[in-house]
């Protein structure tokens, strides 16, 4: 498929998971993507098994600074002059006990996972409007229901998705689509670092894991190249569940 071929992406997150995965299949459907991360040495691994024909950049970006991220914008209409798709998928996350969650800890989270968004939106948005384009922002399952342990893993995430779709309402006569896609559990570098906090009860995270395997960061990326394109038309201001049936019952 060569649904985005011709269009540009910028792709935060792109270092590893889920990010590299959208990045390297937007290039694949034919988009030239900018990769955008904290982490340059993954950006540079993403960038080696990105498709050879790809047109793509690197730009160092910490979504946590509204400088970094206006300027991560505007490097990417300086070296492709466009901008069509941004996939919002830089995140943390963070499993703790109410009691134990820092102030610090806390604005870490809100600042990665819910300030960034933003920024990123708020830079993107009038190039986006020139090309009627569409923002994919990240969010989880963890934005749709509660999960223990996780309260700024949830706030944040339900965030998201309200952001979501109040930009969908407000740009929708501007022709700029906005959605949220909301995994469950996905085997990435950050599911891979989760730890129970201490005395937790297993019971209360059950339905955090569903009846099948975990996902795989590919199976995420497919979902958002399809509503980041135009077979995505008429799709807008949805939060797309991506959970083997977490959220079903």
């Amino acid at each position: 498929m060569q649904r985005h071929k011709g269009s540009v992406a910028l792709v935060t997150g792109a270092a590893s998971g889920i990010g590299r995965a959208t990045a390297i299949r937007l290039a694949q459907e034919g988009a030239s993507v900018m990769l955008c991360d904290v982490n340059m040495s993954g950006l540079e691994e993403t960038l080696s098994l990105m498709p050879p024909s790809a047109r793509v950049q690197c730009q160092e970006l910490d979504v946590t600074n509204i400088d970094s991220c206006q300027q991560a914008v505007a490097q990417c209409m300086i070296d492709f002059g466009r901008l069509d798709v941004l996939c919002n998928i830089a995140g943390i996350s963070l499993c703790r006990n109410l009691a134990d969650i820092t102030a610090e800890e806390w604005q870490r989270i809100v600042a990665i996972n819910l300030n960034g968004v933003f920024y990123m939106c708020q830079a993107a948005m009038p190039h986006l409007v020139e090309t009627r384009g569409n923002i994919v922002n990240m969010a989880s399952t963890a934005g749709l229901e509660g999960l223990a342990y996780n309260a700024g893993y949830c706030a944040t995430k339900g965030a998201v998705v309200m952001l979501s779709k109040s930009l969908a309402m407000e740009f929708s006569g501007k022709g700029v689509r906005v959605n949220a896609v909301c995994p469950g559990a996905v085997e990435t570098p950050l599911s891979a670092k989760f730890e129970m906090p201490e005395g937790a009860d297993p019971a209360l995270l059950g339905r955090m894991f569903p009846l099948l395997e975990m996902s795989q960061p590919e199976e995420i990326a497919a979902a958002v190249a399809y509503l980041a394109s135009q077979e995505a038309r008429f799709v807008t201001g949805v939060a797309f569940a991506i959970d083997g049936g977490q959220t079903a019952g």
